[in-house]
């Protein structure tokens, strides 16, 4: 499963640690209580302090790092009363009949009638408008 919530991936992310002891630190946005402490950890080992000038958090000082795990806890139960919701709502539409997962956007029987008609998966994702890793991907589900 895909999701924003995770700093794996985005090299923006990662170039924002630090990596020797800058003046400043740029911002850098995390969703997971893990990222926000894989991120915690790469400023304490750079030797490093986080100070957030909006919040007036310092994690120089005791009270600081206590805040600062303090907001971190709260962003992950607001991300996942978030998710429960969502989820919850999803569940309430489907029992009313009002949600039904979307509509199927791939012609699959279409995509596979122009690989056998000997269109390259590049051609076939052009024809389609979509993207030929689709393509090959749905090509690939069909042969197996």
């Amino acid at each position: 499963m895909k999701c924003g919530c995770r700093i794996n991936g985005r090299p923006s992310r990662h170039r924002a640690i630090p990596k020797g002891r800058p003046p400043a630190l740029r911002a850098t946005a995390v969703a997971s209580l893990r990222d926000l402490a894989n991120v915690a950890h790469a400023i304490e080992r750079a030797d490093a302090n986080l100070k957030v000038l909006e919040q007036n958090v310092d994690t120089s000082t005791a009270a600081g790092r206590a805040f600062f795990a303090m907001l971190a806890v709260f962003a992950a139960f607001e991300t996942d009363v978030r998710r429960e919701r969502q989820t919850e709502g999803v569940a309430s539409a489907k029992c009313r009949g009002v949600f039904t997962d979307g509509k199927a956007r791939l012609d699959r029987e279409r995509i596979k009638r122009l690989a056998e008609d000997g269109f390259r998966p590049a051609k076939v994702a052009r024809e389609l408008g979509m993207a030929h890793r689709s393509v090959n991907k749905l090509l690939q589900e069909a042969e197996g």
